[in-house]
């Protein structure tokens, strides 16, 4: 084959690659999905941008700010609601394949409320909630108790300004509630930024937002920080609460123990010790950073965390996540204290109803007081 037949052939080989390549629908031309904290240059990703408050309540584009105010139409007039008493609104009803990217809100700041009212999360037309939590846990802080402080999933300023960053994606529909189970009623401000057109698979993980009490946790019985879950996952990470109920004994020498795909009595991933596992040591001590830390401890009140963000714990089939209490006076011994935690994983939809949520008292006994 002479060269000009060869150039002539690789030509038309590529040609006809390349219009392969065009021909192919958009969904084929992008291998992965947009990232658009690393590429924010990346201008034609395909995502269309929305955002659900009370001055838009559907998210639909043109239809934001047109409540009136003393001032005006236009001029402020729907920033917020107060939510009555046993009342639940609609935080957002989203149709289509998104990803929800950022909740903020805000409300009073009376400690009682942070437990008592809840937000739930609906994924895909599902009748049970996948996120079921506290506004305060779930946002970062237990105990009803607001500290100034940031993370990698929270962000909360020192008057009840909080953040969530973690990602929420959805392939046919997201439905977010808040319901205030407290006595009184409450204001509510919020705004949820979210993304239509991801090309999400079927099986995208999905968040899930798991609360749990135990007051006082059982003797010898480790406290359950995930209780078992049968597809596969992949677990974030915990806001996790303690009220040490024996002041003269130090309570965190319990283990975090991730049994995973078979596991049964012995777990895969073993821990060294409560504080251990938040990335502390040698006691507990206010010390907030992106990944791990704790940003509580002050009365005997503690709230920690951990995100599992660069070092994944992922799983096939199953998970169980338990955490010893074990507490240390000359040596280990078993104790009992109040523990608490807002669990955060993925898994894929449609999944298993969570465990029952502590009522309203159970949530809110023995909490911190201003």
């Amino acid at each position: 084959m002479s060269a000009t037949l060869r150039s002539l052939t690789v030509f038309l080989f590529a040609a006809a690659n390349m219009a392969l390549v065009l021909a192919a629908p958009p969904a084929l031309h992008a291998q992965h999905p947009a990232d658009v904290i690393h590429q924010p240059y990346l201008l034609d990703t395909g995502l269309i941008s929305r955002s659900i408050s009370f001055e838009n309540p559907t998210g639909a584009p043109g239809e934001g700010g047109q409540a009136a105010s003393h001032l005006g139409a236009g001029r402020k007039g729907a920033p917020a609601r107060q939510i009555k008493p046993g009342e639940t609104v609609q935080l957002c009803d989203i149709e289509g394949s998104g990803t929800i990217r950022h909740i903020w809100i805000t409300t009073e700041r009376n400690p009682a409320v942070q437990r008592a009212c809840v937000i739930r999360a609906y994924w895909e037309g599902q009748q049970h909630p996948s996120l079921e939590c506290p506004i305060g846990d779930l946002f970062g802080f237990a105990h009803g108790r607001i500290t100034s402080y940031h993370s990698a999933v929270h962000s909360v300023g020192p008057t009840g300004g909080r953040n969530l960053w973690l990602p929420m994606p959805f392939t046919t529909r997201a439905r977010l509630t808040f319901t205030n189970e407290g006595e009184k009623a409450v204001p509510l401000y919020f705004q949820i930024g979210y993304t239509l057109g991801d090309k999400h698979p079927a099986d995208v993980g999905r968040l899930h937002v798991l609360f749990r009490r135990e007051n006082p946790t059982t003797e010898k019985q480790d406290f359950e920080l995930l209780p078992q879950r049968k597809q596969k996952g992949r677990f974030v990470g915990a806001v996790i609460g303690i009220r040490n109920l024996t002041p003269d004994q130090w309570w965190g020498e319990g283990e975090v123990k991730v049994f995973m795909d078979g596991d049964r009595e012995w777990a895969t991933i073993v821990g060294t010790g409560s504080e251990d596992y938040v990335g502390l040591a040698w006691g507990i001590q206010v010390a907030p950073f992106l990944y791990n830390g704790c940003s509580l401890n002050d009365k005997n009140f503690v709230s920690m965390y951990r995100w599992h963000l660069p070092d994944p714990i992922a799983w096939q089939q199953e998970a169980r996540i338990t955490i010893q209490q074990i507490a240390w006076k000359n040596g280990l011994l078993e104790t009992q204290d109040d523990w608490s935690t807002a669990t955060f994983w993925y898994e894929p939809s449609p999944s298993a109803a969570l465990p029952a949520m502590p009522d309203v008292a159970a949530r809110t006994a023995d909490i911190w007081k201003d």
